[in-house]
């Protein structure tokens, strides 16, 4: 399989307050886990600026541009409780656009079978009109808009392993049937959404996990919810919001997985790539907050997106 990564350097300047979770330490760790020889023939791309136009398929004019208002000329604005500002969050958040764009754009090409983007600001609890969970723009949302408009996709599945439900990303798509949302989270937790309940037109699949649960109920919720449903909806392209903050190490959330749980759901994600869309498949950072557990399992997962 050809896999390509994106990744800049813009996206270590956006600064978080001491001690938060989201930090640039993120990146430096899967950087570092990304240059073993295993990883020799990933294609490395640096990410390009994104264009203000595919904001504007998510999220309203009025909402851009309070985002661009919050960044501070120096020091760290808070937008909320959790979600903070820099001074270079906006060409961090715009690069994250680019790069995810991008990353639609070379599997609908052939340039790659699939795609790793490594950026931060994360984006999946940002909602159409509100920045949250440390997520300013909703990078998914805006990689399944781009798919639909530029390439004319006419179906796209977005599955979140996240351990946090992706509020925003079920937010955006809530009564679109174009696109399906799949979503494994632990329930009770952070954002306090995704009961499984909650359907949308028909196209929200919510799978909550109890704390302190582990492989066999992930495996389990993927099996038995999310797969059949991918397979039913048939997409021209699989989005993952790749978060990594259900590894047993993480200390954000109580759900027991290992890095091989995640090169697991990785390959049942290519399967179904390559059984209803040539393969394309766009994975997005999301959470993971232990800094070796991230590593290890970002490792376990461009490893099974290079070697099929």
């Amino acid at each position: 399989m050809s896999t390509r990564l994106y990744t800049h350097p813009i996206f270590l300047e956006h600064i978080t307050p001491p001690g938060h979770p989201e930090r640039p330490d993120r990146l430096k760790a899967i950087e570092r886990v990304l240059e073993d020889e295993a990883f020799m023939y990933l294609d490395r791309r640096q990410a390009p600026m994104g264009e203000e136009e595919s904001i504007l398929r998510v999220h309203p004019r009025d909402y851009m541009e309070y985002v661009r208002r919050s960044i501070p000329d120096t020091g760290i604005a808070r937008i909320d409780a959790d979600t903070t500002a820099s001074p270079k969050s906006w060409d961090a958040a715009l690069h994250a656009v680019g790069a995810v764009n991008a990353a639609v754009d070379d599997v609908f090409t052939g340039a790659a079978d699939n795609v790793f983007v490594a950026a931060r600001p994360p984006g999946h609890h940002a909602e159409k009109t509100t920045a949250m969970g440390f997520c300013l723009f909703n990078t998914a949302a805006i990689a399944a808009r781009h798919a639909q408009a530029v390439h004319g996709a006419e179906r796209v599945a977005i599955v979140d392993w996240d351990v946090h439900h992706g509020n925003g990303t079920q937010d955006v798509f809530w009564d679109d049937p174009s696109v399906l949302y799949c979503s494994t989270h632990q329930m009770p937790l952070y954002p306090g959404t995704g009961a499984s309940s909650e359907t949308g037109a028909g196209n929200i699949v919510n799978a909550p996990l109890g704390p302190d649960t582990g492989s066999d109920t992930f495996r389990e919720a993927f099996l038995s919810r999310v797969l059949p449903r991918i397979d039913a909806f048939a997409p021209d392209l699989v989005i993952v919001s790749a978060g990594f903050d259900a590894h047993h190490r993480d200390p954000l959330a109580q759900i027991n997985l290992t890095e091989k749980d995640f090169d697991w759901a990785t390959g049942q994600l290519m399967d179904r790539a390559a059984r209803h869309c040539g393969n394309r498949l766009v994975s997005l950072l999301e959470g993971g907050y232990d800094l070796q557990g991230l590593a290890f399992s970002v490792a376990a997962h461009v490893g099974r997106l290079m070697r099929g």
